[in-house]
């Protein structure tokens, strides 16, 4: 398989895992219920974010550094929210 074709199955598989914690960060924000989210679950969730993180940039992978920095970001807002508003 060609290098180029690999990495835009990378970019494409990181956008989708990435966007899908677009619309749970927005309803939180939104409503400001965190009830039926389990902290535990995204506060693993988040370490292992970081270091998958951390992992992308030992390898210089930026499919890996854009979707897991993303990532972060998204699922920080919930666990914020989550610990802001029980």
């Amino acid at each position: 398989m060609q290098p180029a074709l690999i990495e835009t199955l990378g970019f494409a598989a990181a956008t989708l895992t990435t966007l899908c914690w677009l619309p749970q960060a927005v309803q939180t924000i939104r409503t400001r219920d965190t009830r039926a989210i389990s902290l535990w679950t995204q506060a693993m969730f988040a370490s292992g974010i970081v270091l998958w993180l951390v992992y992308g940039l030992l390898i210089a992978s930026w499919p890996l550094i854009g979707a897991n920095a993303i990532s972060l970001c998204l699922v920080s807002v919930i666990l914020a929210m989550k610990l802001r508003h029980g």
